[in-house]
């Protein structure tokens, strides 16, 4: 893919800045999302499947010397969708997120007419 055929970056919700990520992790955050614009797929150890919130949903994984983020994304024919960016404090994704990240694509759905 050319710059021009980079899929833009929609937020739903969350930002990725300093503070509270470090300017390291900001700067990964950043090279991975790249990567997706340009039609890369991410794998492990940078991202998984999320398919507990839908189809083409993944948990990108950014380490912090303070903790560890997430990134919920969702890869979409004309865009990459963020849907939440949080800190990682427990091994599972906690069920709210998954929750607020099913109704906020929902929404989206159904204001673009996807």
């Amino acid at each position: 893919m050319t710059t021009n055929s980079r899929k833009p970056i929609g937020w739903l919700h969350g930002e990725i800045k300093t503070p509270p990520f470090s300017s390291d992790a900001r700067i990964e955050a950043g090279c991975l999302l790249g990567r997706l614009q340009e039609g890369e797929a991410l794998s492990m150890p940078h991202a998984r499947p999320m398919t507990v919130i839908g189809p083409r949903c993944h948990e990108m994984r950014v380490k912090d010397s303070k903790g560890e983020w997430r990134i919920i994304y969702r890869v979409d024919p004309d865009a990459i969708i963020v849907v939440d960016v949080f800190q990682k404090k427990t091994r599972e994704t906690p069920l709210s997120v998954i929750a607020n990240c099913r109704k906020r694509l929902r929404e989206y759905d159904v204001i673009s007419g996807s």
